[in-house]
């Protein structure tokens, strides 16, 4: 049996993982929950799971929880409490599903105390992916994807030699504005943008989606997940999302792994690796879908894909300064300051501002991710939009 902490319990991946262990109480045991604000679900978690310990955003939080909880139930909270969350001596998995460069320190420490790690935090990789992939081979910790694409590529990849392929496909669904041009963008809502045509997410990342700076991040993540160049990583359009993504070897041969849109399957690969359980979920009928369509990105009109190569290619803190930006772009967008159309214009301007710094340390790292926060968050508030 496998003893899980979930970084993120009440968002998308988060609440699918806890279907997964509903449904395998044989196989797998909650001992350790995070979660941000949403308190309600929370404690409906806590009450059917029964974890050890659970971590909140606040102090304030936990104060209001520790009255409806077991005493059973340690209540954390903070920075410190996602620590305690996924270093819990009884855990064995920790699933890092939390959005955001929050989740660098605690899958950090995770690794240092020799966890595995399912990842479903892409901003991890693309902040740090030098100081974290070093500390998982110290370690000799498995870093196993959680997201569609990566776990389809890392499929592909098994029993199959790094120096024989040629290039990594990552498929992208083109999100909620795949049809629309640049000029038809400029007036688009909050709402149309979290309408996703494949995939149920969280409001971020289906933002990410509509500007594919999602894919972008991916691709940084696929460098340091598969110790790929990024010369040897492209991205495919691909709106009916069945191909989650594809593996090129030097023969031609191409294998992908296929399946309905349900993160749940990744999901569970992560936890079951390397074997395979059943999931009741509805199987991929192809005669059904008829035909599946791809075509190549226009980084004109996606320009995410661009500062991402751009970002990743440069190295040290430029992806961190692209992700931090991004998520302060991102929240002022669904809070109604910026036009969708500004998302990559007001990233840019920052990428330009910043001085890179090669091989950073963590303290550097999070020097840059502050520093790029708050210039974001200036240029904002300086123009009119």
């Amino acid at each position: 049996m496998k003893h899980i902490a979930i970084l993120g319990s009440t968002g998308s991946i988060g609440t699918q993982t806890l279907e997964i262990v509903r449904a395998n109480p044989d196989k797998f045991k909650i001992i350790a929950l995070s979660a941000g604000s949403n308190s309600k679900l929370l404690l409906q978690q806590i009450k059917e799971f029964q974890p050890k310990l659970v971590s909140v955003l606040t102090k304030e939080l936990a104060e209001e929880l520790r009255n409806d909880v077991n005493s059973s139930t340690t209540i954390v909270y903070g920075d410190e409490g996602l620590i305690l969350t996924a270093t819990h001596p009884d855990v064995d998995f920790v699933v890092t599903a939390i959005v955001g460069s929050v989740g660098l320190k605690p899958t950090i420490e995770a690794i240092k105390a020799s966890k595995v790690i399912g990842l479903a935090n892409k901003e991890t990789l693309v902040s740090a992916g030098h100081l974290v992939m070093d500390l998982a081979n110290k370690y000799n910790v498995p870093i196993l994807p959680i997201d569609s694409e990566h776990s389809a590529i890392f499929q592909s990849l098994n029993g199959e030699k790094n120096s024989q392929v040629k290039k990594l496909i990552l498929t992208a669904s083109g999100g909620s504005f795949r049809d629309k041009t640049r000029e038809e963008l400029k007036h688009v809502t909050v709402e149309q943008a979290l309408k996703h045509p494949n995939w149920s997410m969280g409001a971020k990342i289906t933002i990410d989606s509509a500007t594919m700076m999602n894919k972008g991040l991916e691709i940084i993540e696929a460098h340091w997940l598969f110790t790929m160049p990024f010369e040897k990583i492209e991205v495919m359009i691909h709106p009916e999302s069945i191909i989650h993504s594809m593996v090129e070897y030097v023969d031609r041969a191409v294998i992908a792994q296929l399946g309905t849109p349900d993160m749940k399957v990744p999901i569970q690969y992560a936890l079951t690796y390397p074997d395979r359980i059943n999931l009741a979920e509805e199987s991929l009928n192809l005669a059904k879908i008829g035909s599946l369509h791809f075509k190549e990105p226009d980084f004109n009109r996606f320009p995410s894909l661009r500062l991402a190569y751009q970002s990743g290619k440069e190295g040290g803190t430029m992806p961190t300064v692209l992700n931090a930006a991004n998520e302060i772009a991102v929240a002022a967008f669904l809070q109604g300051q910026i036009p969708f159309i500004e998302i990559e214009s007001l990233i840019e301007e920052v990428l330009e501002q910043h001085k890179t710094i090669k091989l950073p340390t963590i303290e550097a790292i999070e020097e840059a991710d502050r520093w790029s926060r708050l210039t974001t968050q200036s240029v904002i508030k300086r123009k009119e939009w």
